[in-house]
């Protein structure tokens, strides 16, 4: 067998999203490099390693223990690389975040300064809902999680960063207003929610029902930027976090409107296990992001001040 590391990376990539699509987008290839690779890798064992049913891709029994060996194999490949970064003094390792989908726009300005001053650490993250943000986080999938509500569930430590503000937001379609609407207009409205497991979900349900309100119409979209762009085409209003919708209000293509009891205003935490033993990687950006946040929320994030 001569198969490569090359292969073993792709057949464990596509292994891992089910798809050779996806696999080329994590991979930053094109969809033929994957798929001439995998056949390639594949053509090196006399069992299959995939199968295709109804469209779907499928790793075999096989296939599913040459995953086991080639994570095995990159992992080792990955821990070579780190000791010898770590000879040459510099800081090296994994850090593992999983993020609410609102927290893709906050998340990487804290980010940005250490993953460029420590060349040697490699940054996994993973952008979904809070649901799975948390499911991640009690399994130890990870080393950091970012909510802008704390969880209840378990116990967790915490540094706050900043601000995460909720407003009612519509299209050019509605007219503009100086005075907060009232009960009966907003019930008038159709209303975009964010699917289940989602905060934004959560909060914008919270706020209904807190304030007896009913709703008329109701679609589900599963994304911020999917909701926005509802939003802007005219289907319907919703709750938005303020940190998602920048230049479209800028732009005039969205616009808040104004409710009593509104802007919500929770706070985006950075949060991990108690128990969790932080790698060296984990605790210099924990102590990066401690040291830097005010400066981040000054020189980034000073239009939060508009609204």
């Amino acid at each position: 067998m001569n198969y490569t590391l090359h292969q073993l990376q792709i057949f464990f990539k596509v292994a891992e999203t089910k798809s050779i699509t996806k696999a080329a987008e994590e991979l930053f290839l094109t969809q033929p490099a994957v798929s001439i690779q995998l056949k390639n890798f594949q053509e090196q064992f006399p069992i299959p390693l995939t199968e295709v049913v109804g469209r779907k891709l499928f790793i075999t029994d096989f296939g599913q223990e040459i995953v086991k060996a080639a994570e095995k194999i990159l992992n080792e490949v990955h821990a070579i690389n780190y000791r010898t970064m770590a000879f040459a003094g510099e800081l090296t390792g994994r850090l593992k975040i999983s993020v609410v989908s609102t927290a893709k726009y906050v998340i990487p300005y804290f980010l940005a300064d250490f993953m460029t001053e420590n060349i040697g650490v490699d940054l996994i993250m993973d952008v979904t809902n809070k649901s799975r943000v948390i499911e991640s986080l009690e399994a130890n999938e990870v080393d950091f999680a970012m909510v802008s509500v704390l969880p209840k569930q378990i116990k967790t430590e915490s540094v706050g960063l900043m601000q995460n503000k909720l407003f009612f937001v519509g299209g050019v379609q509605h007219e503009k207003l100086n005075k907060p609407i009232q009960k009966e207009q907003f019930e008038e409205l159709p209303l975009i929610y964010r699917e289940q497991g989602s905060a934004t979900r959560n909060a914008m349900e919270t706020f209904i029902k807190g304030n007896s309100f009913s709703v008329r119409k109701k679609i589900e979209l599963t994304s911020n930027e999917a909701v926005k762009q509802a939003i802007i085409a005219g289907l319907g209003y919703s709750l938005m976090p303020l940190i998602g919708i920048k230049n479209e209000l800028r732009t005039g293509e969205l616009q808040i409107i104004p409710m009593a009891g509104l802007p919500l205003i929770t706070t985006w935490n950075l949060v991990w296990l108690p128990a969790k033993k932080l790698s060296p990687a984990a605790l210099a950006f924990l102590e990066h992001v401690t040291a830097t946040k005010e400066t981040i929320i000054q020189q980034k994030f000073k239009w939060f001040e508009e609204y």
